[in-house]
């Protein structure tokens, strides 16, 4: 349920390796009713793999990473995609495919309390991310880009015109007690936000978010409730920016989870239904999901040998024309 999210640029850059890209918007700022305190009944593997099946991270053209730890803290990444980026001005408002090949390395510092993630790519783009938890109830979460001149903006529009450097960040602190979770944000441009989630029951979480953009002058608040059980999550939440979202996932078994979700826009009077699953076989891993606007996405991971995995992508855009097909290697766990 994050409101303050803006149109994405005309151009898009082309996907990275899953483990080396900077994470998405979902990830960076997780669902209100995802973050459901998990002290009471609430299965949080069922939360995590929803998200999975209905947001595989498909991608076209061809990606090589390899991860080469040096010490059991300290591990670099380095990252090969050759394919096509997207920009608008094609007939009839289509998209044109423009083919791009970049290169992106990434030095990562893990410890048992905080983390540091960074990444530099060579059409020049810098992120990283910051991470800390100096007790269990407290955990702070430092997301930065920057990108060069010319270079297709941010995701948040963190500042800057055409010709201009590009910065934003995302600053998050969370608290949680035994049946409470509660996070402050604060972003750019001018972002300011407040949640909290209280469980009422052991299988039953209600919560409310409010923010503030202080450069729009634009603000809402949002409720979201949860309803968890031994397999089962599911979600809803409303915000007075016009947007109603459900969701609900069910692990049939410890290997295969199905999704759902619903979204309505009052904005744009329109509705968007999306069915995934979530497959972990003993050597492979299927990822999918088809959507009533004529989206079928499907990501395979398969498993050579012991570090070593072979992808496969495909995205069938029937409506807009749009086939997106790839493949990749990653190597190192």
């Amino acid at each position: 349920m994050s409101p303050a999210a803006v149109p994405s640029p005309p151009v898009r850059p082309p996907a990275r390796p899953p483990s080396a890209r900077p994470p998405s918007r979902a990830q960076q700022n997780p669902s209100l009713c995802h973050r459901s305190p998990d002290a009471r009944g609430t299965d949080k593997q069922t939360n995590r793999t929803s998200a999975v099946a209905l947001r595989p991270d498909t991608f076209e053209g061809m990606r090589f990473e390899i991860t080469r730890p040096l010490n059991q803290n300290f591990f670099l990444t380095h990252s090969l995609f050759l394919g096509n980026m997207e920009a608008q001005g094609g007939p009839g408002g289509r998209s044109v495919k423009l083919p791009t090949g970049q290169y992106e390395f990434g030095a990562n510092v893990i410890g048992e309390r905080h983390f540091v993630l960074g990444r530099v790519t060579t059409d020049g783009r810098l992120s990283a991310r910051v991470m800390a938890a100096p007790a269990d109830w407290l955990a702070a979460k430092l997301h930065v880009n920057v990108a060069a001149p010319g270079v297709g903006g941010g995701e948040e529009g963190g500042g800057g015109g055409a010709g201009q450097q590009q910065a934003n960040f995302m600053l998050d602190v969370d608290a949680r007690g035994a049946d409470w979770n509660g996070q402050v944000k604060l972003g750019s441009p001018s972002f300011y936000g407040l949640n909290y989630l209280q469980s009422v029951t052991p299988e039953l979480a209600l919560g409310g978010e409010i923010f503030y953009l202080a450069g729009n002058l634009k603000s809402g608040v949002g409720v979201a409730a949860r309803h968890a059980g031994e397999k089962h999550a599911a979600t809803a939440q409303v915000a007075t920016t016009g947007i109603v979202n459900l969701t609900y996932a069910h692990r049939v078994t410890d290997k295969v989870t199905l999704a759902s979700e619903f979204m309505w826009s009052l904005a744009s009077r329109e509705a968007t239904a999306t069915v995934g699953y979530d497959c972990a076989l003993r050597q492979a891993r299927l990822r999918g999901k088809v959507d009533t606007a004529g989206v079928v996405s499907c990501l395979v991971e398969e498993r050579f040998a012991p570090g070593i995995n072979f992808l496969l992508s495909a995205e069938l855009d029937h409506p807009g024309r749009n086939y997106r097909f790839g493949f990749g290697f990653t190597c190192g766990e």
